[in-house]
């Protein structure tokens, strides 16, 4: 883990953005950490197709650089794709990934930076819904209720990922790529880019995301993304429970992502540093053109139980 403060930043950054099909909240907090090197990324409707929603989170390490860059750019690098114009979704995504992180390593300020970002990714099209991802940080739906998995986390201990690693020529010693990374694919992280005889998919750490398409119906509720600070305290489960029973009670979405921060945040950093990273999480309720009391009345259903009492 990173250094950390003495006493942490508790401040959060909130925004939310909302339409007749979602209500979208958004937090973001340093925590403990020396640094917040968290992004994130929240359109209803992309300025190159209005009928296209994109959430992103983007979680740095090594500095704030690329997740920051790819913030503000990965969504238009995807969006002007020809694929995706021609409604080729997921072919656009992976594509967009591949280069948008080629573009990186050739430009020399970013290069020579020693930063990398995981990068989970929702886009929202036509009932559709496609989740681009490369790192830990990890993305769920609540479908009636239940877990819908949107992504799988990339550990350098996953078999297929170890035997990427190694056969391009890297190792991995204490779960890190190299003994020095905790994940097996980024955007940036070039030092882990350079065997000139492989391609970008086979490279050590590679930027090539696993993609997962879902259709959304009318049991759909809701959508949440969120870094490893989130998923290494509470498990997908927990975070749904969490989620639903303030759902239920018409919380405003950005004060649901406060108040799951606030829950995962450690009252100390000497328990081997979980609940000590930056966090970040962006929710997206789906409305399906209803006011939010239906989507409310819905989750009301087993919404309360375990750990999830609303804050005072």
């Amino acid at each position: 883990m990173g250094q950390t403060l003495s006493e942490p930043v508790t401040s959060k950054e909130s925004e939310k953005v909302e339409n007749h099909m979602y209500s979208v909240g958004s937090s973001s907090m340093q925590g403990w950490r020396i640094n917040m090197e968290d992004a994130h990324t929240h359109i209803l409707a992309l300025p190159e197709d209005k009928s296209c929603a994109f959430l992103a989170v983007y979680d740095g390490h090594g500095g704030a650089k690329v997740a920051q860059h790819s913030c503000k750019h990965l969504h238009t690098r995807i969006a002007n794709l020809p694929e995706f114009k021609q409604g080729q979704i997921e072919t656009a995504i992976r594509k967009g990934f591949i280069e948008f992180d080629k573009e990186m390593a050739s430009d020399e300020e970013i290069r020579e930076d020693l930063a990398g970002t995981t990068a989970i990714c929702v886009v929202i099209k036509d009932g559709k819904l496609y989740c681009g991802n490369v790192g830990d940080s990890r993305a769920i739906a609540s479908v009636n209720g239940n877990v819908e998995i949107l992504s799988i986390d990339h550990k350098p201990n996953n078999e297929d990922e170890r035997k990427r690693i190694t056969a391009a020529g890297g190792w991995v010693e204490f779960n890190r790529v190299n003994g020095n990374l905790a994940l097996s694919r980024a955007l940036g992280d070039f030092v882990f880019k350079q065997n000139a005889d492989k391609k970008p998919e086979e490279q050590v750490v590679t930027a090539a995301p696993d993609v997962m398409v879902k259709t959304i119906n009318e049991d759909w509720e809701f959508i949440l993304l969120a870094c490893d600070g989130i998923w290494d305290v509470l498990s997908n489960e927990e975070v749904l429970k969490f989620v639903r029973a303030r759902v239920a009670l018409q919380m405003p979405p950005e004060m649901i992502c406060e108040e799951l921060m606030t829950r995962c945040l450690a009252p100390n950093c000497q328990m081997g540093g979980l609940g000590c990273d930056n966090m970040t999480v962006v929710l997206c309720l789906l409305l399906h053109d209803e006011p939010y009391s239906t989507l409310a009345a819905k989750c009301s259903t087993n919404a309360s139980n375990g750990d999830v009492s609303p804050s005072k």
